[in-house]
């Protein structure tokens, strides 16, 4: 079992999906990005790890995900299995998804 690490000296890309959603259904795109992550994402080449956060109003759900590379993440959102997820968590809410580098951690 492993843990999300977050360093600026690991090789790994992270990609971070911010979903606006209706608090009625915040639950319901948790559901859908936990069930992707299990079924799919977890299995693809370069997967790291999946970290999904929840807003405390309910308007919002983080999908901060890690992968080796670039190109894994764009191996996977071409595979139809991810596209089924991401079309269902778009008929729930609005994303704004993009690949990100970590340039700085700090800690107490």
């Amino acid at each position: 079992m492993s843990e999300t690490v977050i360093r600026v000296e690991d090789q790994v890309v992270t990609f971070i999906n911010i979903l606006d959603v209706d608090p009625t259904k915040q639950q319901e795109l948790i559901d859908v990005l936990n069930e992707g992550t299990e079924k799919v994402m977890s299995h693809r080449p370069g997967f790291v790890s999946v970290n999904i956060l929840a807003s405390l109003d309910g308007t919002r759900v983080v999908n901060l995900a890690q992968w080796r590379s670039l190109d894994d993440i764009k191996a996977t959102m071409t595979d139809p299995e991810a596209q089924n997820f991401a079309k269902r968590a778009a008929e729930i809410a609005k994303a704004a998804p993009a690949p990100y580098r970590v340039v700085s951690v700090h800690h107490a």
